[in-house]
């Protein structure tokens, strides 16, 4: 009791006193070494992420080369009105919407499928063989890919051409044909990604507690059961996020991708937004009309973006802020 009293009176003396909290000051002289750590990446984020940001003013001038973003003159909202009388700026607009539609529905779930599958497997050097198998073609850039499936693909050298023979069936140009452009992009990313998608789930998945597991066996659940029960609840955070992110990546899609792969035969529905603003900007020098588009893209995105995280926060789920 008397050790009890003399730490409250020494709790009390403390209060009287009035110790004041610590200061940033005081913080960044005692953790100097970890602030001087930090610099370097404050310093590429200033550079490379918000000071690009000072070139947004181009959407709001008739930019020319050569009198420079300050020396040209001011134009307004009339490039936003161009863009948004743009016919063709719909069309692109509802092939980036569709395509990474197509994507989050079909192409998001395999990734959690095959972390499902990978944790499931008991035999060590098989599954360590599996992972490096399915994590390879995210290291081969996009010429490779697109070069790959279009000698697959082809009517000449193709594989699906004896398939077709197979089957009395006449052989479809799939790269150059409308109907089957967007699955084509759709599957490519999946090959690609969906090994390398994984890790994060399978990450997600280790960090459950083994004693769920227990419990749920003692409960007589079999596998499948422990999979819905126990792994899909303990990674359902993890999934949230992610598709946050995906929702906030809705106006945007892999630019190098989809120029492997589309041709002008395929414009009407292959010709997104990033692809549009590279034959716009590059093509005819129309910067201050790209600038504009681009702005309009960004702007979407922090809806999408914000509205997904109030909806993730009032159903109780992570939050990126």
């Amino acid at each position: 009791m008397e050790g009890v009293n003399a730490n409250m009176q020494q709790e009390e003396t403390r209060k009287g006193t009035g110790v004041r909290p610590r200061t940033w000051w005081k913080d960044l002289r005692q953790d100097y070494d970890l602030y001087l750590l930090l610099l370097p990446g404050l310093i590429v984020l200033l550079l490379f992420k918000y000071t690009p940001m000072f070139g947004v003013v181009i959407a709001f001038k008739d930019y020319n080369l050569f009198d420079g973003i300050w020396g040209s003159p001011w134009a307004g909202f009339t490039y936003f009105e161009e863009l948004f009388a743009n016919p063709k700026f719909y069309t692109v607009l509802v092939n980036t919407l569709l395509i990474n539609l197509y994507k989050l529905v079909f192409q998001f779930p395999l990734p959690i499928i095959l972390a499902l599958m990978i944790n499931e497997v008991r035999h060590l050097p098989f599954k360590r063989v599996t992972q490096t198998i399915t994590y390879l073609p995210h290291f081969l850039s996009w010429v490779i890919i697109s070069a790959i499936f279009i000698n697959l693909l082809s009517p000449e050298t193709g594989i699906l051409r004896e398939v077709f023979a197979l089957f009395g069936m006449q052989h479809v140009l799939i790269i150059a044909d409308e109907r089957f452009f967007r699955s084509l992009l759709v599957v490519s990313a999946a090959w690609k990604e969906t090994g390398w998608s994984s890790i994060i789930y399978l990450s997600a998945i280790v960090s459950i507690d083994p004693q769920q597991y227990e419990a749920a066996k003692m409960d007589g659940a079999g596998k499948l059961r422990q999979i819905w029960h126990v792994t899909l609840p303990g990674i359902r955070s993890v999934i949230v996020f992610i598709i946050m992110l995906r929702i906030g990546h809705a106006l945007s899609n892999d630019l190098e991708q989809v120029l492997m792969f589309y041709s002008p035969l395929v414009y009407n529905v292959g010709d997104v937004i990033g692809t549009f603003v590279y034959r716009v900007g590059l093509g005819e020098m129309k910067y201050s009309f790209t600038t504009a588009i681009g702005l309009f893209q960004s702007l979407i995105a922090m809806i999408l973006i914000i509205t997904a995280n109030a909806v993730s926060k009032k159903f109780g789920e992570r939050s990126l802020w």
